[in-house]
């Protein structure tokens, strides 16, 4: 019995036992099922947090290259340059309105069968004098442009804008050129009355078109008379109906003459600023429908200045007196598209004293009579294209000095200039063009018979 007893306590004690340890092992297996699943939480947290932080540094440095890319962009729309050191208790800005930077780079090779002048860009033919007419060849990258259009804050009222431009036919040598002014405005707008004020330096308001040459005298002194010049501008427009409009322009400009080369004296001035007058500018045109596809828009123009001279008597260098030489014009500019392909544009001229306005041959008084150069002129051009990446244009330009009001001067006296052109331009893409132009010149002399000149040119174009 006591054996059965001891085995008996033996069984239920190792039961017991067995028990326990069931127990106890369970417990670490729900205890180790509960850490994996803290730790796998905690490391689904913290791979949570990494990506978070990631993301952040990432906008980060987005933010700062944004900030980075907006700055460089306001500093090239600004043509930003170092200011100098600024005034104590002051920080220089930079400007809050609108530049963009505008321009092109342009070289130009030209053969000339006879000499021109000038050589790089063509106005007439030179007169022989038995040198056998010698031929050139000329490259230059002179009329490159480079510019800025500036647009103020604009209201429901007024809208303000300017314009600065400039190339580089100002003079100097070939590779080495000065810059030379073309435009320098400001413009007040208010859309609604459509009126406008402008104060600055900018084109003329009579025979507003050019010819589309790549010759850089667009047919000046060959029929396309106006420049540019300082000026007052005021425009008016009316809208009559659908497809007419009335347009007023006036101005008030600075007759710009030529230093008094006819005598010799210390204070030698423009002959435009002793008459002390501005030149008086004016143009009326009517935009109305026509038989072409688009309106055509004819236009008249017309302006009076004054030149003052110092004369003398005989030989003397000491001057005796002045006298006032009126400069005027009348003009007719007509512009016609035909349809998407064809349009037709031209102008014609008269008038007396219009070397400054580029016409007349570049003759504008005869210093030795006294008397004003009377010319007449004009141009005509067809324009075809574009087809795909190519247009062509086809023109032709004269202008007539009047021979008697030539009678007295000496040097190379022009009566007669007249250019016939032809050229076509091949778009490599939207900023690059390769041109090539064709044109036959003609010069009549006083006393020189005439001279004649074919010029061939190539133009690599590069518009930014």
């Amino acid at each position: 019995m006591r054996n059965r007893g001891i085995v008996a306590i033996a069984v239920i004690v190792f039961f017991l036992g067995n028990l326990c340890l069931a127990d106890v092992g369970t417990d670490a297996t729900n205890q180790n099922a509960e850490l994996n699943a803290r730790i796998e939480k905690l490391e689904k947290e913290l791979a949570e947090l990494k990506q978070i932080v990631k993301q952040q540094n990432e906008a980060r440095i987005q933010e700062a290259n944004n900030i980075e890319r907006r700055t460089s962009n306001i500093e090239q729309k600004t043509a930003y340059v170092e200011p100098a050191k600024p005034v104590s208790g002051k920080k220089p800005v930079m400007s809050d309105l609108d530049v963009q930077i505008y321009g092109r780079i342009k070289a130009d090779a030209s053969y000339d069968s006879s000499r021109m002048d000038i050589g790089d860009y063509a106005k007439w033919v030179r007169p022989d004098r038995g040198r056998n007419d010698h031929s050139q060849f000329d490259v230059t990258a002179n009329e490159t442009r480079l510019g800025m259009l500036i647009y103020g804050p604009n209201d429901q009222e007024m809208k303000t804008s300017g314009r600065v431009e400039m190339d580089f036919y100002g003079g100097g040598a070939e590779n080495k050129s000065t810059p030379m002014l073309r435009h320098a405005y400001m413009n007040f707008e208010w859309p609604e009355d459509k009126f406008s004020i402008l104060a600055g330096q900018t084109s003329d308001v009579i025979s507003p078109l050019v010819p589309d040459t790549l010759n850089y005298s667009v047919d000046w002194w060959t029929g396309n008379i106006g420049y540019r010049r300082p000026q007052i501008r005021l425009t008016k427009s009316y809208t009559i109906d659908k497809d007419t409009e009335l347009k007023l322009e006036g101005a008030l400009e600075r007759m710009i003459g030529r230093t008094n080369s006819n005598i010799l004296t210390a204070d030698q001035s423009d002959s435009g600023e002793d008459a002390g007058f501005p030149s008086i500018q004016g143009r009326v045109s009517l935009t109305l429908p026509s038989w072409g596809y688009k309106p055509a828009t004819v236009g008249f123009s017309s302006h009076y200045g004054k030149e003052s001279y110092d004369v003398n008597s005989g030989s003397s260098k000491t001057a005796t007196g002045s006298k006032d030489f009126d400069s005027w014009s009348l003009n007719l500019d007509v512009q016609q598209p035909v349809n998407e392909w064809l349009s037709f544009k031209g102008e014609l001229f008269t008038g007396q004293d219009l070397d400054a306005y580029l016409g007349g041959i570049g003759q504008g008084v005869n210093t030795t009579r006294n008397k004003e150069i009377r010319s007449k002129g004009g141009w005509a051009q067809a324009s075809f294209g574009p087809w795909g990446k190519w247009s062509f244009n086809l023109g032709v330009g004269a202008d007539s000095a009047n021979k008697d009001d030539l009678e007295g001067m000496t040097g190379d006296l022009r009566k007669y200039n007249q250019s016939i052109f032809g050229n076509v331009l091949y778009s490599i893409d939207k900023n690059a063009q390769i041109g090539f132009e064709l044109s036959q010149w003609h010069t009549d002399y006083v006393d020189l018979g005439s001279e004649d000149s074919v010029r061939a040119q190539t133009s690599f174009i590069y518009k930014f």
